[in-house]
C-alpha cells in the first residue's frame, strides 16, 4: 500500500523528492504518515478536503481487499526560522 500511496503523491505535488511517508501501526491500523513540502498542502488536501479524501478512500478500499486496515495522516511540516537564528547567534563566542 505504501508504493501505491507514493505513486499517487508523487504525481500530485511539484517537490516529489521531499514526500515521504512513513507506516506506523496503531491498535492493528497501518498508519502511513505523509511529509510534504509546505507548498504542496493544498495539492493534496484539494478543494474542502476533496483529494486528500479521496486518496483515503482509495486506501481503504485497496487495504480491504488485502484483509488490513490503514488510514493517512498528513502531517504538515512547519520550516523554523529559529534554528537558523540559533546557529548564526550561537557561533560567534
Amino acid at each position: 500500500m505504501q508504493s501505491f500511496l507514493e505513486f499517487i503523491v508523487k504525481g500530485l505535488v511539484d517537490h516529489a523528492e521531499e514526500a515521504t511517508i512513513t507506516p506506523m501501526e496503531r491498535k492493528g491500523v497501518i498508519v502511513y504518515q505523509l511529509k510534504l513540502h509546505p507548498s504542496d498542502m493544498g495539492k493534496i488536501i484539494g478543494r474542502h478536503g476533496n483529494t486528500v479524501n479521496a486518496i483515503r478512500t482509495l486506501l481503504q478500499v485497496g487495504s480491504a481487499k488485502q484483509g488490513i486496515r490503514c488510514a493517512l495522516e498528513v502531517v504538515e511540516v512547519v520550516e523554523d526560522d529559529a534554528q537558523s537564528k540559533e546557529r548564526s547567534a550561537g557561533g560567534d563566542d
